[in-house]
């Protein structure tokens, strides 16, 4: 089946939003013969009946609106790619360093709503929490954020938000079949086979902070990866399992791809932090992106 693009998906969900063909196409900026062409050939696409057009305006058929919902899916995560594609290749002089995980599920939702309070625009770069604090204390960005448990005394950090680390593995793993009253203990995760992230990562680095608070020296037999999709597909094959940021894989979790493993004894939950140079001049843009990050961005925007 041929893929829809995404202008005709944006076109659909402004035909729900506003209630008619005419009021989408201005809202997308395209003349209403174009609109009504787009939307056929949307059908088409799908082999579905999107619209009554019988009725007074355009009216979602009941397989237009699930289109509809799922649509407004693929349209928010391509305003996230291109919010997220445009910061990474800025060369302007906002410079953010960002850990994966953040900067995979939270930080394209941060830039865009950072830009509807300001003009300035931001360069970003993705690496682990260990080569974040590297670039801030190198005067190589101007703000960090990270995932990792310390933060080295020379920085500054603010607490932004917290995450839960999951425990899971792959449908029918032997852990999948245990007794609900059975949760898998800090000892035992210690000496499970996982599949982890690279040294210096900030899940990886959690993972050991929480497992020491646990009173568990020791490190886990585990196979580093470099990356959380990585991390993901090996467990996804069977064999080992993972700790991995809930919002890593909420995805999995909803189709069944991965199944979470209870834990009790060990408390895996972390915080994600800005961090930034004691010594550095405060900026606006800076101060502003903090308060996005923290849910506390005040005031209307620009």
């Amino acid at each position: 089946m041929e893929m829809p693009s995404v202008e005709s998906l944006r076109l659909l969900v402004a035909v729900a939003d506003l209630g008619s063909i005419s009021a989408a196409a201005r809202e997308c900026a395209i003349s209403q013969p174009s609109a009504s062409s787009r939307l056929r050939h949307l059908e088409r696409q799908l082999r579905l009946d999107l619209l009554d057009r019988r009725t007074r305006g355009a009216e979602l058929t009941p397989e237009g609106a699930a289109v509809t919902e799922w649509a407004r899916t693929v349209v928010a995560a391509m305003a996230a790619l291109q919010t997220g594609a445009e910061a990474l290749r800025s060369d302007h002089t906002v410079r953010i360093a960002c850990s994966q995980t953040i900067a995979e599920y939270l930080m394209p939702a941060w830039l865009a709503r950072l830009r509807e309070r300001t003009d300035e625009p931001v360069h970003l770069t993705v690496g682990n929490s260990a080569a974040v604090i590297a670039d801030v204390r190198g005067h190589i960005a101007d703000l960090g954020f990270i995932e990792g448990p310390t933060v080295p005394d020379d920085l500054a950090s603010r607490t932004v938000r917290t995450d839960r680390m999951l425990l899971v593995a792959a449908p029918g793993d032997r852990l999948t079949r245990r007794r609900e009253d059975r949760p898998v203990g800090a000892a035992e995760l210690a000496d499970l086979p996982l599949v982890t992230r690279e040294p210096g990562a900030g899940t990886r680095d959690a993972l050991g902070a929480a497992l020491r608070r646990a009173g568990i020296q020791r490190e886990p037999d585990s196979i580093a990866l470099g990356t959380n999709a990585a991390v993901k597909i090996m467990v996804a094959a069977g064999g080992r399992a993972a700790v991995l940021s809930e919002l890593a894989v909420a995805a999995e979790l909803r189709d069944g791809r991965l199944v979470e493993i209870p834990t009790e004894g060990i408390d895996l939950h972390r915080r994600l932090r800005a961090v930034r140079r004691k010594d550095a001049a405060p900026r606006a843009v800076v101060e502003t992106l903090m308060a996005v990050a923290s849910g506390r961005a005040a005031g209307p925007p620009r």
